[in-house]
């Protein structure tokens, strides 16, 4: 063979050289890729001793945790993570032995688990189950006592118990009336407006009117102009029915004597007149009528509608022709009818103030203190 020269023999280590430094560097970066996966047990380890005073999860689908448990050492620990970690192919079997032997751990007060978490009675280092069910307590016995809205149920002290009482609860009676003449007619609702005449009468239904303060008298007007706007509606009808007639005369009356105008005593004066038509042997249309006139000044058309209403029977037309004869100058007749009016109805309290309003020499019979009222405001 032929001798290698110089020259060649430095050709052909220079590539030995290149990949030995090559290989070199792969072992290096090997081992430097390498370091913290060997790093991580350690790791692990000095953070599970530092940790140990905290349960942490291990297996969320079964809701394992680690005892805390002070006495364990961090070789314990790291050997319970790692036992804990093979935890999914051990739990087909816990189930079974855990539902037939599981025991309740004492209170917490022990360095132990709380009251509730059953332990596994297969005994893996730092695991219990959280899923187990809790042990019946006994039946409470409970007492219902009756309460009323004057009796809280906690009492402050200190502090005054509230009393709640209703009052002036009322029933209105429920009212239909016709709306037209006939048969098959549509009826209306005047429950709210029947109350509310029979409470205000007497005091709007004579002129003068009397009321016991000024809010009342104007809460008073500003309801007859509502409902007297409602009614008329009705009332204007030429086939109206007599009770529409006589509601929409007894409104219109009482808004002519708390000086609504002009118009309230036409009104009602025609309302009333139609309802005489429809009814005329109607006590109380007559006396309406009669009322109006008289206390109108037409003391002379209205006592021909007084006298037919005393003739039927309807008592306050008489204390009405008292008044027309007293506005006429008859004194003495009209405290002769008063006083027969009072033989007939001793017990008539109005009757007797009437009698004391004509001897003390006054002309309104009807201006005597009226009974309280108390009407509300319009909304």
């Amino acid at each position: 063979m032929n001798a290698m020269t110089p020259s060649h023999a430095r050709n052909t280590a220079a590539p030995l050289r290149k990949r030995t430094t090559l290989t070199a560097l792969a072992a290096a970066c090997t081992v430097l890729l390498s370091a913290p996966a060997l790093a991580a047990p350690t790791q692990s380890t000095a953070s599970g001793a530092q940790e140990m005073s905290a349960p942490s999860a291990i297996d969320s689908s079964r809701r394992i945790i680690r005892l805390s448990n002070s006495s364990q050492t961090p070789a314990a620990t790291s050997e319970a993570t790692a036992t804990a970690s093979a935890a999914p192919d051990m739990m087909t079997d816990d189930s079974a032995t855990m539902d037939a032997g599981a025991n309740v751990l004492p209170a917490a007060s022990n360095g132990t688990a709380p009251w509730g978490i059953v332990a596994e009675p297969n005994p893996v280092p730092g695991r219990v189950y959280m899923d187990a069910p809790r042990p019946s307590a006994p039946p409470v016995q409970t007492r219902s006592t009756p309460r009323t809205s004057t009796q809280p149920s906690v009492q402050l002290a200190n502090v005054p118990t509230p009393q709640i009482s209703i009052a002036d609860v009322s029933f209105v009676p429920t009212v239909m009336i016709a709306q037209k003449q006939g048969l098959g007619t549509d009826k209306l609702d005047v429950s709210l407006l029947d109350d509310f005449i029979n409470d205000v009468s007497p005091n709007a239904r004579h002129y003068p009117p009397n009321f016991p303060n000024r809010s009342q008298r104007h809460y008073t007007r500003e309801k007859i102009k509502a409902m007297a706007t409602w009614i008329d509606e009705y009332a204007s009808a030429p086939n109206a029915s007599y009770d529409v007639l006589l509601r929409a005369a007894k409104l219109n009356g009482m808004g002519r004597n708390l000086d609504l105008g002009s118009e309230y005593a036409v009104r009602g004066g025609n309302y009333i007149d139609r309802a005489i038509k429809l009814k005329p042997d109607s006590g109380e249309a007559n006396f309406l009528y009669g009322m109006m006139l008289a206390e109108g000044g037409g003391f002379k058309e209205g006592k021909k509608y007084l006298d037919r209403a005393v003739s039927l029977g309807y008592v306050e037309a008489e204390q009405s022709l008292a008044q027309s004869d007293l506005l006429s100058d008859r004194r003495s007749e009209a405290l002769e009818r008063l006083r027969r009016l009072e033989a007939q109805y001793p017990n008539n309290d109005i009757i007797r103030k009437q009698i004391q309003i004509v001897e003390d020499g006054k002309y309104y019979i009807w201006d005597i203190p009226a009974p309280n009222v108390n009407v509300k405001p319009t909304t």
